[in-house]
């Protein structure tokens, strides 16, 4: 684990003058990051439970941001298998990666394809964006999970335009009226430019090489409260808690 002078990946940051804990998140639709994310929301189960007990101790919202490790994915996804093999051979470096999972939920019990996720970050913009005037939008964590749950458990194609409006009505709270303009942004690829270009962004300005990656700081304002953490991977649980307590500590 690193001290970070500047926020990156994945950015939580205790708010001070609200006493909210803001992670604001750079999110890759991915294989690791499935596991990591059902890591981070354990261990933001047990420091809300914690919190509950402790009025001092600040609640905790998460946002997520792109990222995308191989744009040269088929616009329309590839069948599992024989994309691994094409990158790597075989598909047996997924094998650990599932037993990790299945301890966390992330059981992987039906995935059929290797998605590009563009049009799912697309999704994401349209449903969380600040231009739908819309009651109870979902988080960018809820899409996420969302789209997870599609790909790895359900065994749904997420490149796919009409898979996506699935999801978008049956899970995110798109409304019928919403549907056809919801699927001409994804067959008109609008909003795909903004994606990459945030996701360029967030790889010159944070240097991230690889996801999933996290930054927890605490914050007062505008201002930094001591150095942020950053790290990579899909960390145990207990490795967010205990940032979260020390870096919570820091607003007392």
């Amino acid at each position: 684990m690193m001290p970070l002078a500047k926020a990156a990946a994945a950015l939580l940051l205790f708010n001070k003058p609200t006493n909210t804990l803001a992670m604001s998140t750079s999110k890759k639709i991915s294989v690791t990051c499935y596991v990591g994310q059902k890591k981070l929301n354990a261990a933001i189960e047990s420091f809300a439970s914690q919190s509950s007990a402790s009025p001092s101790s600040p609640p905790l919202s998460i946002e997520w941001k792109p990222y995308i490790i191989d744009p040269n994915t088929k616009t329309d996804g590839e069948e599992f298998e024989a994309y691994n093999i094409r990158r790597w051979g075989s598909s047996g470096w997924t094998h650990g990666l599932k037993r990790s999972g299945s301890k966390v939920g992330a059981n992987f019990s039906n995935w059929k394809t290797w998605p590009n996720t563009l049009r799912a970050h697309q999704l994401i913009a349209y449903v969380t964006s600040t231009k739908r005037k819309v009651e109870n939008k979902p988080t960018t964590s809820e899409c996420n999970a969302a789209i997870f749950d599609a790909m790895y458990e359900r065994g749904e194609n997420v490149s796919l335009v009409n898979t996506l409006v699935k999801i978008g009505t049956e899970r995110l709270g798109v409304s019928t009226s919403e549907v056809d303009d919801l699927k001409l942004h994804l067959e008109n690829n609008v909003g795909a430019k903004d994606v990459m270009k945030e996701i360029q962004t967030g790889r010159r300005r944070y240097q991230i090489q690889g996801v999933p990656f996290f930054v927890i700081g605490a914050v007062d304002g505008e201002t930094s409260l001591g150095q942020p953490y950053g790290f990579s991977g899909a960390q145990d649980s207990g490795t967010f808690v205990d940032i979260f307590e020390e870096l919570a500590g820091n607003l007392a």
